[in-house]
């Protein structure tokens, strides 16, 4: 065994000298710990070599790589430890003692069976901040049950929102809940706690359930229901459909344009721009018969002019018109790649990747993206000799199957 060592850091000064054990997988919990490993925190993703995170195995691969596993998980360190037997335990509760932070991702209790639970780890570091994330949280009727972002999402009401009037609801094209719901979530919540803890020096757990974190995202039609008590039906809630002049039109080339003329003063200026000023009353609510009527007029007049006539128009008369941008578009926008949302890095065997970039900008601390996602294991050696151990009892770990070594 090669005995040579190396310990990557961090270059971002805003979460330095933070450490962040991250036993996550999949999508949430890994995409939190990437956004603050760019923030510069030292986030080590711990996986067993009996049982390590299987988006590593997820379709499509490139040169076997896959391509989540390396969207979810740069700046991060890899150390390949079967933390559930006893010498493998010992290693990761020395880790603990040391580290700022930990994010889960299993069901409620299922770490307690190896005595890895907040209220044993706590009672090693009690300034840890335990971030659990789950469908359904630590506690409740649900709690103890499996899902994914799709049954998330239909729990939280969002999807019964989504579709046209009086048909199946729609899935939606990306992972809101997971993301919005689970990731965006823990982050907030882990800094929050981090913040309370430089008051008094107390860590605690932060119980992130992926369905608690979706239901704000529907907060204006929970209003309508339950405090207006006006009815919610799919497609005509005013912000999702039932607008004439908020919504999404075709145009001449096959593209489209999000019309965003909710405020009256954008819509008659759009209205005078095509010549119809005897629609300007046409932003009010109308019965449904009577807004498809009006739906359908409108989508004849945008179907005149291309997707980028229409964003010149939008430009140049201040009006809220935007292009609907598929995918290949979005490294191609001025806008995106001004703000740096479209990163490219070099990555040892497959060559140049690209990856989104981290979406919270700061004027004096920038995130910073140092290196690609890491093979597994690939930092085993270096943190088990910082810990203090010796070649030989890494040795020895390796061959009983405690560690693995990159």
């Amino acid at each position: 065994m090669e005995t040579f060592t190396y310990s990557r850091k961090p270059s971002s000064q805003l979460l330095q000298g933070i450490k962040i054990l991250d036993l996550t997988r999949l999508l949430p919990g890994p995409l939190a710990t990437m956004f603050l490993a760019d923030m510069g925190a030292e986030v080590i993703k711990i996986e067993s070599p009996k049982s390590y995170d299987t988006v590593r195995d997820f379709p499509p691969m490139i040169q076997g790589e896959s391509i989540a596993y390396l969207g979810f998980n740069r700046n991060k360190k890899s150390l390949c430890l079967d933390y559930t037997h006893p010498e493998g335990k010992a290693i990761f509760l020395k880790l603990v003692a040391q580290s700022d932070m930990l994010f889960e991702q299993f069901r409620p209790n299922f770490l307690a069976k190896f005595g890895l639970n907040y209220e044993e780890l706590a009672k090693i570091n009690p300034k840890l901040i335990y971030v659990a994330i789950t469908g359904y949280g630590q506690e409740g009727p649900l709690s103890h049950l499996a899902g994914h972002d799709l049954n998330y999402a239909a729990q939280a009401g969002i999807l019964s929102l989504t579709g046209k009037p009086n048909q199946i609801p729609e899935m939606l094209g990306f992972q809101v809940a997971d993301i919005a719901g689970g990731a965006y979530m823990a982050m907030i919540g882990a800094l929050a706690a981090l913040h309370y803890r430089y008051r008094t020096g107390e860590g605690q757990l932060v119980d992130i359930s992926m369905t608690d974190g979706t239901i704000p995202l529907a907060i204006n039609p929970f209003l309508m229901e339950h405090v207006a008590g006006i009815k919610q039906q799919r497609g005509e809630y005013f912000l999702s459909g039932g607008m004439v002049n908020y919504g999404i039109y075709a145009c001449a080339d096959k593209k489209y344009i999000a019309l965003g003329t909710l405020e009256a003063k954008f819509w008659i200026k759009l209205c005078q721009i095509i010549q119809k000023p005897e629609w300007q009353n046409r932003c009010l609510p109308a019965p449904h018969d009577t807004l498809s009527v009006w739906k359908q007029e409108l989508a004849e007049i945008i179907a005149q002019k291309t997707q980028l006539e229409w964003v010149q128009i939008g430009k140049e008369h201040d009006i809220p018109i935007s292009p609907v941008l598929e995918m290949p578009d979005l490294e191609k926008d001025e806008h995106i790649q001004a703000r740096n949302m479209i990163i490219t890095q070099q990555h040892p065997k497959i060559g140049e990747i690209k990856g989104i970039g981290n979406p919270i900008k700061f004027s004096k601390t920038p995130t910073q993206i140092n290196w690609t996602a890491p093979r597994l294991g690939e930092d085993t050696q270096a943190i088990l000799k910082e810990l203090g151990y010796t070649n030989e009892q890494i040795q020895i770990w390796q061959k009983e199957n405690i560690i693995k070594i990159a």
